[in-house]
């Protein structure tokens, strides 16, 4: 339970953001920066302002909220669906959502917000655009690849899209360059310590400074491996349900694609994670499964070394794992 004298939820959209606080009061304010005061102004002191992470909508709010010195939580989004699921509640409307969300937090312990500073905001938009160039990068390739299987492709169709696909990995580039200038100014420590693990590069090393805030968003290691979604899930009922053990896959699929292509070449050049991945083969589990839990030992080993500030050592046993 969050002791505070009052709880609101908040559902935001692009120009409005609906209010209901924990005694069922339904206000509305605009999405910009008068709409804010207004809201901040009407809140008592120990008042907690709860939302989920919609992207760029919440971002602003929250920012605020935290340089008034208000109490805020931004919460997934996939927890709050849950929890309407659970309750059964057959409306859908802003203000039920918003209603919505001020009653789990009544109910749920909720983390508070902690503002980004300049560089780890920038860091994530950069992370975010470069996937999305990624992304046009693949689908470029692929379409390069289908216009050269019909044999005789048009000369402009075919020099378009090579340009396209060089601007973008251009772009990318530059991207990358960028992002890596930011990581190496704020975190060049820590950053050289993950790269000292034996099957991890350069792109996941930098990835995880970034998502963890430079791991001071996690208390240990099987936090951010269930933040990351490599953490299995049973399925299992009575005597009849003995479903397959599956990890969540609820947490970075970038980040979670990135440690599996490290765990290939962890279980060549990194002892521990060699030797997990020959222990579980060799009780005839699938070569899939032994991967996964490389990626596991992968994130312990990163935890481990970004806490304690020490290159990797082969024969270390980390207590925070």
């Amino acid at each position: 339970m969050n002791k505070c004298s009052q709880i609101y939820g908040v559902d935001i959209s692009k120009n409005v953001f609906d209010v209901v606080d924990s005694e069922g009061n339904h206000s509305q304010f605009k999405n910009d920066g008068n709409g804010f005061k207004t809201f901040q102004k009407a809140l008592p002191a120990d008042a907690l302002v709860i939302m989920e992470a919609t992207g760029y909508y919440h971002y602003r709010l929250a920012q605020f909220l935290y340089e008034q010195r208000v109490k805020v939580s931004v919460v997934n989004p996939f927890s709050v669906k849950r929890f309407i699921q659970m309750k059964l509640f057959r409306i859908k409307t802003d203000k039920s959502d918003a209603k919505a969300i001020c009653e789990y937090a009544t109910i749920n312990e909720v983390p508070l917000y902690t503002a980004r500073d300049k560089n780890q905001a920038e860091c994530l938009q950069l992370m975010r655009l470069i996937d999305i160039y990624l992304k046009q990068s693949t689908a470029l390739k692929n379409k390069l690849h289908g216009e050269k299987t019909l044999g005789k492709p048009s000369k402009a169709v075919y020099h378009s899209l090579n340009r396209s696909l060089k601007a973008v990995q251009k772009e990318i580039q530059i991207l990358e360059d960028r992002l890596m200038e930011i990581v190496k100014e704020e975190q060049q420590k820590q950053l050289t310590l993950l790269k000292s693990i034996p099957g991890m590069g350069s792109k996941t090393a930098i990835m995880l400074i970034v998502l963890t805030d430079g791991f001071s968003n996690f208390e240990n290691a099987r936090q951010l491996c269930s933040y990351t979604g490599i953490t299995p899930s049973l399925r299992e009922s009575g005597i009849s349900v003995r479903g397959r053990s599956r990890i969540t896959k609820m947490g970075n699929a970038k980040l979670r694609n990135l440690l599996f292509m490290c765990s290939f070449s962890a279980c060549k050049h990194n002892k521990a994670c060699r030797e997990i991945y020959e222990r579980i083969v060799a009780k005839g589990k699938s070569k899939k499964l032994a991967l996964i839990a490389v990626c596991n030992k992968l994130l312990k080993q990163a935890f481990a070394i970004a806490k304690s500030g020490l290159p990797y050592q082969e024969n270390f046993v980390s207590k925070l794992a």
